[in-house]
């Protein structure tokens, strides 16, 4: 082997190596950096923060009514999970000077929509063993969930209230939950929706 052979294969080995060096040491750190760098943390507290105007309900000072008040409600993605954030939200404590018509205790176990638009809100035990009974209080708590997704999200058009994952007769007596029902107005106060944070 000459003296010019030797030497260019000394050359191209010492090539060969610094690409290597350059594929598997240089090129992942620079490939690394700039993937995680796809998503980035402004994009994700930015859809986090993002907020809807719902109208939401709750009992007014005579406790006869519901009053229909404008609230920022946590924006969702999709029907399902936008039905989930209204009802957490009708869930939190109520804007002065109104009451909730929710039992205290009472959670969202999950939500789902029927290919009908028919949604089934399944609650903790605490809706209906927290309840206080009688028949107009009775409706105003079922009616607070029926209306706060029907008049919300065209997409629904009837509401089934469940209890720890079962279809159930009755809340605390007096109304039929064994099937879906649509929104009614009746029990709305007529008065302006104010906007709450």
């Amino acid at each position: 082997m000459t003296r010019r052979t030797a030497l260019a294969y000394s050359t191209l080995a010492v090539l060969a190596l610094g690409t290597g060096w350059a594929l598997f040491v240089v090129m992942p750190r620079w490939y690394a950096e700039d993937s995680g760098s796809i998503v980035t943390p402004a994009t994700s507290a930015e859809s986090a923060t993002r907020k809807i105007i719902a109208r939401l309900f709750y009992v007014t000072e005579d406790g006869l009514h519901l009053a229909a008040v404008e609230r920022e409600v946590v924006y969702g993605e999709g029907t399902v999970e936008q039905a989930r954030q209204i009802i957490e939200a009708q869930l939190g404590p109520a804007p002065a000077p109104y009451v909730t018509a929710i039992p205290s205790g009472t959670t969202l176990r999950t939500v789902f929509v029927s290919g009908q638009g028919e949604a089934y809100v399944d609650l903790s035990s605490e809706v209906s063993s927290a309840h206080p009974g009688g028949s107009v209080h009775e409706l105003l708590t079922i009616y607070t969930i029926v209306d706060a997704l029907t008049s919300n999200l065209p997409a629904i058009t009837a509401v089934q209230i469940l209890i720890d994952g079962r279809e159930v007769d009755t809340l605390a007596g007096h109304v039929d939950l064994r099937r879906p029902l649509q929104g009614n107005t009746r029990w709305v106060a007529d008065t302006t929706a104010e906007t709450k944070p």
